[in-house]
């Protein structure tokens, strides 16, 4: 799977399933390995949580990649 089809698809909390946002870019560390990514929250978590306009979710919190929708678990952090 490459980025571009990341960023193609929804950013869903599994706990309500709201939409969190979309890819803008994705965290990699020194070996290569994709660690989080970044998302461009969705005007109602930027309203609620922060005016900042970007979240970093861990890879480990993502649960599932669907044809249309990342499921992330937004509780464990």
């Amino acid at each position: 799977m490459r980025l571009s089809d990341l960023q193609s698809k929804d950013i869903v909390a599994l706990e309500d399933g709201k939409k969190i946002g979309n890819i803008i870019d994705v965290a990699i560390d020194d070996k290569g390995n994709m660690v989080a990514l970044i998302v461009q929250k969705s005007k109602f978590l930027n309203n609620i949580f922060s005016a900042q306009g970007e979240i970093e979710i861990k890879w480990s919190q993502v649960k599932k990649i669907g044809e249309d929708v990342i499921l992330v678990n937004m509780t464990i952090y």
